[in-house]
């Protein structure tokens, strides 16, 4: 045993000695070497822990460097307030910095009042971040009852946050101080500015880019290369928050709280509805014959082909929907991964030459017998009377998680194909400087559903979330551009809806799963929401897909 005055520390399966008061970051700075990427945070006994937190006796450390997504969105965070504190110095502390959405591994901000944003001016604010950056200034963390942060923020003009915190449950903030600039964040930071190394930014429309690195590369900044379709869905949806006055969580919890949120619903509802009648007549105007749908998990792609369908029935065609999936190798054929398990996912998992075939002979006129995969024996049955022949009024509709990439369909004609890129692309944000990301929507979609239909639980969920999101980083995000029509599936009320369903499914996770860590940080995303029932979500409405209830087969 120590002296009195020393505690011993479990690190790395070994135990250490140090001073009592000694910070998680010092004794990082002694670890350092044995981590890959720099350390930005810690688990103490499995709990989160910011690095300038006082190790207690006996405590069992794991340090989390900025490889790991819990580490770089500590990162992000601490970057944003950097760029906080510079656009405040370079122009002014009336100037409003908003934080718009995700672009590229990157947020998307604003500057109101510098639209578009002068390049001198970004030039001054990336330059004062490096000085701020380059002095290592602390960040210091204090503990205010949710009033006198409402003061401080209503004072510096920070209208967002003093709603957000006016429906928040807690009675105290965590508050972030660097210099003369005091912010509210979601989520756990760095302990001072020299922890940001990697930066840049980038002018893009009216606003600019902060580009950052991402967990996969966490010293490396790729090259921007932005979706032009997915910023302006995301714009044109932002401008549309603005014109309804709903632009944030605050705003959002207001229109609830004055009992308008069946108005909101209904609105939010006929604006898809009406971006779903233009891709019809789109269809019907270039006389397509097959329509591709593809997205990623959650996006509710299988509503929004029922209700394409509908719409083009409403303009004289007949729509077919035609399911890939039914286009499976059998199971022996199957690619496996690097682990040897079989890859369902990848474009060869997919007959590729059949597929094409039966399309063409479709489209030709033919009758052709389409094939139904049997998931339970692994393999493609035909006999089963399964014939279609259709006729110059009818559209095949067909979606799949490869339905953008042209590798799926290289002997259909360009001329007869219309790609739609569907995705859940959250416009809103909780306040000025803290956005919600739009996997985060897709994922408290997938918890919902997952359970209801197919009994899932949500640790489940969230245990093969990171395998889906890398899926759809290597079949479906690169193809996005190539989309004729991006059709965004967010609704701008559903976390209020979402929350009453996905509470009791997180609150079941244990302490002791490796889960619980990502269940809690969702849990403190929906306690920022007014809850609201589902009874009036219509119910040809997206959300039921994964709430229940759809007057479609989902």
């Amino acid at each position: 045993m120590g002296e009195s005055n020393q505690i011993q520390v479990n690190v790395l399966g070994d135990i250490y000695e140090y001073p009592q008061g000694t910070t998680l970051q010092k004794i990082g700075a002694d670890f350092q070497y044995r981590y890959p990427h720099m350390i930005i945070m810690a688990r103490v006994n499995g709990k989160l822990r910011e690095l300038n937190y006082v190790i207690p006796p006996d405590a069992d450390v794991e340090f989390i460097t900025i490889g790991e997504k819990v580490g770089e969105q500590s990162y992000r965070r601490t970057a944003t307030l950097i760029l906080t504190k510079a656009v405040s110095d370079v122009i002014g502390k009336d100037a409003g910095l908003i934080v718009q959405f995700s672009m590229h591994k990157g947020y998307y901000c604003e500057i109101c009042g510098h639209m578009p944003i002068e390049e001198e001016v970004l030039e001054k604010i990336e330059k004062r971040m490096k000085e701020l950056i380059r002095q290592n200034l602390p960040i210091k963390k204090q503990i205010v009852t949710s009033d006198e942060a409402q003061k401080i923020f209503r004072s510096n003009g920070m209208e967002a946050k003093v709603r957000l915190l006016k429906y928040r449950r807690s009675s105290w903030v965590n508050m972030y101080q660097l210099e003369d600039i005091s912010d509210y964040y979601y989520g756990y930071m760095a302990p001072s500015t020299g922890y940001i190394k990697w930066f840049e930014l980038i002018p893009f429309h009216e606003g600019f880019v902060i580009q950052m690195p991402a967990a996969e590369a966490p010293e490396i900044l790729q090259r921007f290369e932005p979706s032009e379709k997915i910023f302006h869905a995301l714009k044109e949806s932002t401008i549309w928050g603005e014109k309804i006055g709903v632009c944030n969580a605050g705003q959002l919890n207001e229109y609830i709280c004055k009992g308008d949120i069946t108005e909101l619903m209904l609105v939010s509802e006929a604006l898809q509805e009406k971006n779903i009648s233009e891709i019809a007549e789109d269809i019907y105007n270039k006389g397509k014959r097959i329509v591709l749908i593809a997205g990623p998990s959650s996006s509710g792609k299988t509503t929004f082909s029922h209700r394409l369908s509908v719409q083009l029935r409403a303009r004289g065609l007949k729509p077919h929907p035609i399911a890939v999936d039914n286009y499976f190798l059998d199971r022996e054929k199957t690619p496996r991964d690097e682990k040897g398990n079989y890859n369902f996912e990848c474009l060869e998992a997919i007959n590729i030459q059949q597929f094409n075939d039966d399309m063409n002979g479709l489209l030709a006129g033919e009758q052709v017998e389409l094939p139904i995969f049997n998931f339970i024996s692994g393999k493609s049955e035909y006999g089963k009377n399964n014939y279609m022949q259709i006729g110059p009024e009818d559209v095949l509709v067909i979606e799949g998680i490869h339905c953008l990439n042209d590798a799926l369909t290289p002997s259909i004609p360009k001329e007869d194909k219309y790609k739609v890129y569907i995705s859940a692309l959250t416009q809103l944000n909780l306040d000025e400087h803290n956005r919600i990301a739009t996997t985060d929507a897709r994922l408290l979609r997938r918890i919902v559903r997952d359970a209801a239909h197919r009994g899932t639980k949500a640790s489940e969920t969230i245990a093969m979330w990171y395998s889906v999101r890398r899926g759809e980083e290597v079949n479906i995000f690169p193809y996005q551009e190539s989309a004729d029509r991006l059709f965004n599936s967010a609704l701008i009320y559903e976390l209020s809806v979402l929350k009453q369903f996905a509470e009791p499914l997180l609150f079941n996770i244990r302490p002791e799963q490796k889960e619980y860590e990502e269940a809690k940080r969702l849990l403190r995303l929906l306690d920022y929401f007014v809850g609201v029932t589902s009874e009036n979500v219509p119910k040809n409405s997206i959300l039921r897909e994964f709430i229940g209830g759809s007057y479609f087969n989902v």
